[in-house]
């Protein structure tokens, strides 16, 4: 199913686009605030193709799928208005109360996620820089180390600016007022302050100050009170002036507040959740490896993971490094090796083709196609895969491996742990993915059966051709079988119009394919729409661009809103007559709403007959 249509098909079935209240999305699902969770149809969703599972979590529906989630998003954006309601500040939060906790996790995954990317590509980059300086294949004090240096360092010395956009999309505010905030927190006069020795005041108020790049709760604590400070002046202030006194007020209250206030108390909380951490970790951390190690994935399913990003960024902005996001990896690398062992051990086709893919997601640390679509359903090898994440966790720790940098944990954040503990990290990493893989494989799991699936060249199609998950097509002509790209028809050979198959015609006898009702009866008599009882929408397009003959060579035989039967003649024409006007007589069969199937298989013959079967709709 292509973007264009999954996304159709999901706001459709989250209760349409007047039950959104805004939605935006991760590195793998979308996350949907809903109106009413009750008008969102959740069973059709998980057997929707393209989607992978549905999680209804901290007040959010969230529909998982995958990796091309980027893609539908932006169709979603494209065939609604949802982005400008966002932007109108008119996607009013969930009707339903999530609970302390569920909001925490609500507004941590609504402000780090949309830079999440940027974060784990600079870390990566970073990693990679560093490991490059300690092979001295570049000078520290070369101009190409100040670009690479820059271009990788950029996105965590001007964090608080990033958290700015998002906090300020999160709490309604101005964004380009909560960027004003982030900027004098870090102005290149402020940031040389900090390091002096001569004491300053604010209205005769010392000012602490404190370096702010790289800070994360100071913006988001500003930002907080700049959308209520923003609320309290718009409500006062007559709207001829509002667009000017509102943002001045704004900036000569919060920017204050934050240097006196926010900034210092959110630089002791940042400091206390590292020191804490660290504290915790330094008691075992064979014991903090294998916990984390085993249960991460299992936080990742709750959304609770979103909690420990702060704790990962302040460990890194305070202490330089961060213990954690190692030994994480080997709970990912762990779920990767998992779905590796149903790989080599499922003997379903279908399985085999999803773990196949999911392998290579996990290993580059996406792991919720892995997650819902395999080892959870499976359930035995997200057992075996936490087992193995514990002992690959526990090594990892036990190694004192260390972050540089941020970044999603998988095989790219590997240069990120160059320096302490670095082969400890790699043999951790390893000894998760391997063991999961032999538990798997030897262990085993339930492997569920492979729908059997009918051929494309079985013979005739009898009457009642509707059976269990499947709807059978019959030929409507005698001739030979063509793909459709090799159609001349740009909208018909590029599947715009639907999947299907081209027949060449040897007669011009025109018959019925399925049981049903016909739909459309082009006044040129060119063309036939019927729609079957299964629910099938066909076309049969006799040639190309044979509207043009004004219903010339064509008899009809049927007219709109006709019952037919399979094998029924709809139509004549005279191919030999259309061929020598010039036109070309192959003649598509199209299921228009091919989006509704999972698959559409074709009869893989050269040649069919009038009757023979001619597609199967796998449902």
């Amino acid at each position: 199913m292509s973007s264009k249509d999954l996304s159709k098909q999901i706001i459709m079935l989250v209760g349409g686009e007047s039950n959104v209240n805004s939605v935006f999305h991760c590195a793998t699902r979308l996350r949907f605030k809903l109106k009413d969770h009750g008008k969102a149809d959740k069973a059709a969703l998980e057997k929707t193709p393209g989607v992978i599972t549905v999680v209804e979590n901290s007040g959010q529906f969230q529909v998982v799928i995958g990796n091309n989630v980027s893609q539908v998003f932006e169709q979603i954006m494209k065939e609604t208005s949802l982005q400008d309601a966002e932007k109108n500040g008119k996607a009013d939060d969930a009707s339903e109360s999530t609970g302390v906790l569920g909001k925490a996790v609500d507004i941590i995954s609504s402000i780090f996620s949309p830079i999440l990317g940027a974060l784990a590509g600079a870390g990566v980059l970073k990693g990679l820089l560093a490991l490059i300086l300690s092979l001295k294949w570049i000078s520290a004090a070369s101009g190409t180390y100040l670009i690479l240096n820059a271009a990788s360092d950029s996105v965590f010395y001007f964090l608080p600016v990033f958290l700015a956009v998002t906090a300020a999309r999160k709490f309604k505010a101005n964004q380009f007022v909560s960027v004003a905030i982030a900027g004098a927190l870090i102005y290149p006069a402020v940031i040389a302050a900090v390091g002096s020795t001569e004491s300053l005041d604010f209205l005769g108020i010392p000012i602490v100050l404190v370096n702010y790049s790289s800070s994360v709760i100071p913006i988001i604590l500003a930002v907080w009170v700049q959308s209520y400070i923003e609320k309290w002046f718009r409500s006062m202030i007559h709207e001829s002036v509002r667009n000017i006194l509102v943002p001045m007020f704004a900036l000569l209250i919060v920017i204050p507040l934050t240097f006196l206030a926010f900034g210092p108390v959110g630089s002791l909380i940042s400091e206390g959740l590292a020191s804490g951490y660290t504290w915790l970790y330094n008691l075992s951390p064979l014991v903090a490896g294998a916990i984390a190690g085993a249960f991460w994935q299992v936080f990742v399913i709750f959304g609770v993971h979103w909690g420990f990003v702060p704790i990962m960024l302040s460990n890194i902005a305070t202490l330089g490094y961060d213990t954690m996001l190692p030994i994480l990896a080997a709970a990912v690398l762990s779920q990767a090796g998992a779905v590796f062992g149903v790989f080599l051990k499922s003997k379903n086709t279908q399985l085999k083709a999803l773990s196949g893919s999911s392998t290579l997601a996990a290993v580059f640390g996406i792991t919720e196609p892995t997650i819902y679509g395999v080892t959870l359903k499976l359930k035995k090898p997200f057992i075996y895969a936490c087992i193995s994440g514990a002992v690959g966790g526990a090594i990892i720790a036990v190694g004192g491996a260390r972050a540089i940098a941020f970044s999603l944990p998988g095989l790219l954040a590997l240069p990120t742990y160059f320096g302490t503990g670095f082969a400890w990290a790699a043999i951790g990493i390893t000894v998760a993915f391997v063991l999961a893989v032999i538990l798997v494989y030897v262990l085993g799991f339930d492997d569920p059966e492979a729908a059997v699936e009918e051929t494309a060249t079985q013979p005739v199609v009898k009457q009642g051709m509707t059976q269990i998950g499947k709807e059978q097509i019959a030929s409507p002509l005698t001739g030979a079988l063509l793909p459709l790209e090799s159609l001349p028809d740009e909208a018909f050979a590029s599947g715009a119009m639907g999947k299907g198959i081209v027949i060449e015609p040897s007669s011009g006898l025109l018959t019925s394919p399925v049981n049903g009702t016909v739909t459309t009866v082009f006044p040129t008599g060119h063309a036939i729409g019927i729609t079957s009882e299964g629910g099938a929408e066909l076309l049969i397009h006799v040639g190309v661009n044979t509207v043009k003959l004004k219903g010339k060579h064509f008899q009809k035989k049927v007219q709109e809103g006709d019952k037919v039967e399979q094998g029924q003649l709809l139509l004549e024409f005279d191919a030999d007559a259309i061929r020598a006007a010039g036109f070309v007589t192959a003649t598509p069969v199209i299921v228009t709403n091919s989006a509704d199937y999972l698959d559409v298989l074709k009869n893989t013959g050269t040649e069919v007959t009038n009757g023979e079967l001619l597609l199967t709709l796998i449902h």
